[in-house]
């Protein structure tokens, strides 16, 4: 008799980020009338992804190319298997408008030593 047996491991690992911006807003409503400061990507597991909306307004007179970078890796490991990208890394957005931006949080599948974490990202309009 031949018996087979599946055994799983899992490794949630818990989350949050601040969302820091610089010549452009950030909101979670395409009106503009939520302010973004912070984003609980929530408990996540080896391998996985989350995706997250927010619009980004130029509130100002002239367009402004976007860019984003993440800094303050609480564990600084975590840095070395996470991967944070969006839709907008160039994008020139104009006087008074608005763009929605897809942010992907990925997380390495061979992720190890560590349960929580916490990063700040950075969002940048310049002209």
């Amino acid at each position: 008799m031949v018996v087979a047996a599946l055994f799983s491991a899992t490794q949630t690992i818990n989350n949050a980020g601040t969302v820091n911006t610089v010549g452009v807003a950030a909101y979670w409503n395409s009106a503009c009338t939520n302010a973004t400061t912070s984003i609980n990507w929530g408990p996540m597991s080896p391998g996985e992804m989350r995706y997250y909306i927010i619009y980004i307004k130029n509130p100002g007179n002239t367009a402004e190319n976007l860019s984003m970078a993440t800094s303050a890796w609480n564990p600084p490991s975590a840095m070395d298997h996470l991967t944070l990208i969006w839709n907008c890394t160039g994008y020139r957005l104009a006087a008074g408008n608005v763009v929605a931006a897809n942010l992907t949080l990925s997380i390495s599948s061979s992720v190890s030593g560590f349960s929580n974490f916490a990063f700040n990202m950075t969002i940048t309009g310049t002209s």
